[in-house]
């Protein structure tokens, strides 16, 4: 692989089909309203060191907050947001900096979180966030662990030291979710909007984040360095908005939207791109020429000798995982919308609240089942129970079984 691969460029080219920010007229139309609330401001970054928590942060930062803290588990990604952030000439952090290579839900988050409490702004990243992770039953417990309990359990802590931003990220796949990873951010909105009128609380769905980590994309260029084959589905298409995007978005519906207020991109239908084209461009960009294989042992078997010839193989497939969605949308047809308000930005503004009562029955239930010997097929139940509407597609395989 080119050693100086341009990731952005290739994204702006070959996957968004856009030079210029989708979001570019927004931000410029909003920027003083931006710069009044985030100059000068305490921030915290929970999950910062993630694609689209680093992206967050680099969205804030030419907007001056005085203070910025970043939480993350990801001690390497975290070393890695503060090189990029102190290499770029562009944007620079603030004198009052400080990170933390802890996970949220641990004793010491509490601590630090005191330390230089209240915050201004508070933003949560932290959460599972693909549909690999709902593969057996401990995943799942983690990942609604994260995603649902240890959210609520900091909503808890932010109604002692109210910040006056508070966002946290959700994802398109709570919108009319099939997979188990899509309900537990379902049910994250549902227990942050149940807070919605004690804390000022936004949160957002969007697309695929192109080439963020661990994605279909950034693996092939992992596949690439190692010189092994790139696989993907052929019939999956999905949205797609570009790492600097993904930052932008979340920074305007923390900062703009109104209590319980979830945005969106407002991409159309003919902008999906299907990870299969995605995946043979990437190949053509890098020199080679795909060659299209039938099987995981055909691609492996032939890599050298395709390699010698300029080519390189991949392998093309059929999407047959539990909780794959062909394809994806931001709301429900019982969601009203908002589509006037920003130029990209569409906001959904009555999604479902619970009462406080209601969530902690919600909460009590899971922790309840968690207690128990349980089979992935008790924990959809429940969240058939929970959320009604849901439906889950199990289809017996996992992403686990696939290169």
């Amino acid at each position: 692989m080119n050693l100086f691969f341009n990731t952005n460029k290739f994204i702006n080219e070959q996957v968004i089909h856009r030079n210029i920010s989708f979001f570019a007229t927004d931000l410029k139309n909003n920027e003083a309203k931006l710069l009044a609330h985030i100059q000068h401001k305490k921030v915290l970054v929970i999950g910062g060191a993630g694609t689209i928590g680093a992206s967050f942060i680099r969205a804030l930062l030419p907007y001056k907050p005085s203070t910025l803290v970043v939480v993350d588990s990801n001690e390497n990604g975290l070393t890695e947001l503060v090189r990029d952030c102190r290499s770029r000439s562009d944007i620079s952090l603030p004198h009052d900096f400080k990170s933390y290579p802890v996970n949220f839900g641990d004793p010491v988050f509490t601590k630090i979180f005191l330390q230089d409490a209240p915050f201004d702004i508070v933003a949560n990243f932290a959460a599972h966030k693909h549909v690999r992770s709902e593969k057996d039953v401990y995943s799942i417990q983690a990942m609604i662990d994260n995603n649902v309990l240890k959210a609520k359990a900091f909503l808890d802590l932010l109604l002692q030291h109210k910040p006056k931003h508070f966002f946290c990220v959700s994802t398109d796949k709570a919108a009319n979710p099939v997979n188990i990873m899509g309900a537990s951010k379902k049910l994250m909105e549902e227990v942050i909007l149940a807070y919605a009128n004690e804390l000022p609380i936004t949160t957002a769905r969007f697309a695929n984040v192109a080439f963020s980590n661990g994605s279909l994309p950034a693996g092939f260029i992992e596949r690439m360095l190692k010189q092994q084959p790139i696989s993907c589905p052929a019939d999956v298409k999905r949205f797609f908005v570009s790492p600097d995007e993904s930052g932008q978005i979340c920074l305007m519906a923390c900062i703009l939207g109104n209590s319980g207020e979830i945005f969106f991109p407002k991409l159309q239908e003919s902008q999906m791109v299907y990870f299969k084209d995605i995946a043979l461009a990437f190949i053509k960009q890098n020199g080679f020429e795909p060659l299209v294989c039938h099987t995981e042992q055909e691609a492996k078997s032939v890599m050298q000798r395709a390699l010698s010839n300029k080519q390189y193989p991949i392998l093309l497939f059929n999407s047959d995982t539990s909780g794959e969605k062909l394809y994806e949308e931001f709301y429900t047809h019982t969601e009203t919308l908002n589509l006037t308000q920003y130029e990209a930005l569409g906001v959904v503004l009555n999604a479902p609240k619970r009462s406080k009562d209601e969530l902690n029955l919600i909460i009590d239930k899971v922790k309840e089942l968690f207690t128990h010997n349980i089979a992935k097929a008790d924990v959809v139940q429940l969240l058939n129970q929970l959320l009604p509407g849901f439906q889950h597609i199990e289809t017996g395989t996992n992403l686990d079984q696939k290169m």
